[in-house]
């Protein structure tokens, strides 16, 4: 019997290890990568349908008045126009003040469904500096004529404004850095037409603000002193002397109070204000002339619209309590609530 040998087995294992290992592929030979076909271009329909313009609602409930006020607008024509429609109505359904309004920059229509009446603005710029404007109430017949210059320093305005039908000279005015000044010819009966005076005069010192303001025969001085903390405002009326400082103090970022007293009166009123971030406030106060307290709470911005609140409604609750008759407190709200379409 013929074995085997342990060589021989080792020796065939060592001839097929060392089997030489077939040559790797020539680039030349590769096979090239199937192109991939581009997506076909998107074909533009022959004909679309204009994009509907957005539709924002804003409706708002007083519970003193026990009414609805609701508004529906739109702009179109690239936000260039607006049309706007508003009414009224109370718990019981019914509308009223229904008003239909077109706006634009040179030309406004508003029309009162119920009194027929339509009240129209226009207004072109004749130059760079010119401005003409027109009001009329196709109504009652009457209207406005104004011609607006703007002089060479940006500061300085002159208007001349004029009734139609006239009724006597147009009245000027003219608008400058430190206020405004007004004239305009005044009828009485039996009287012959005068001269009426109106304006008002800024200028700042001692780190304030001083203000004149008068109107006809009235004249009222009233200076405004303010810094981070404080804010100090007296004023006094001639030729009647009536005497009035107003108070403001700060307390922190979210704290403040004011005071203001009448001395020809001696009515007063407070009234404290804290706010906790920018949509929640709350305020409380009290008036001697009326002898009432009251407290408010408020929920978004008080003197921002509703687009800017937290889910665009802004809430309003206010306690009032007579100081002569506790027993009539009341307690209100107010609810204003936007949407967009």
């Amino acid at each position: 019997m013929i074995g085997f040998s342990p060589e021989f087995q080792i020796t065939n294992e060592g001839m097929a290890d060392s089997a030489p290992a077939p040559p790797p592929p020539s680039p030349n030979h590769l096979v090239p990568p199937v192109p991939v076909p581009a997506p076909p271009l998107p074909t533009e329909p022959a004909f679309t349908f204009p994009r509907r313009p957005p539709i924002r609602v804003t409706s708002e409930f007083d519970s003193d008045s026990s009414v609805f006020f609701h508004k529906i607008s739109c702009k179109f024509l690239d936000k260039v126009a607006k049309l706007k429609f508003s009414f009224q109505n109370h718990t019981n359904g019914d509308i009223i003040e229904p008003q239909v309004s077109f706006i634009s920059k040179h030309l406004s229509i508003h029309y009162d469904v119920e009194d027929q009446n339509a009240l129209l603005k226009a207004s072109i710029e004749v130059g760079p500096r010119l401005q003409l404007r027109a009001v009329h109430d196709v109504k009652a017949q009457q209207g406005e004529l104004s011609m607006v210059a703007n002089l060479v320093d940006p500061g300085y305005t002159l208007e001349l404004s004029s009734m139609v039908p006239s009724v006597g000279m147009p009245r000027a005015t003219l608008k400058f850095p430190l206020g405004e000044v007004s004239v305009e010819e005044r009828a009485e009966e039996e009287l012959k037409p005068t001269l009426s005076i109106n304006g008002i005069l800024k200028g700042q010192s001692l780190n304030g603000v001083y203000t004149a303001q008068f109107k006809d025969e009235d004249l009222k001085l009233r200076y405004a002193y303010k810094d981070d903390e404080m804010s100090f405002i007296p004023s006094i009326s001639l030729p009647s002397n009536a005497l009035s400082f107003a108070f403001k103090r700060r307390f922190g970022l979210s704290d403040k109070l004011s005071y203001l007293y009448n001395f020809d009166s001696n009515f007063w009123s407070a009234v404290y204000k804290r706010t906790y971030g920018k949509d929640l406030k709350f305020k409380a106060g009290y008036d001697s002339e009326v002898r009432l307290g009251w407290a408010s709470l408020w929920v978004g911005d008080e003197g921002d619209k509703a687009k800017t609140a937290p889910m665009k409604m802004k809430v309003q609750f206010m306690l009032q309590v007579p100081q002569d008759d506790i027993k009539s407190s009341a307690l209100m709200f107010r609810v204003k609530k936007r949407w967009d379409i």
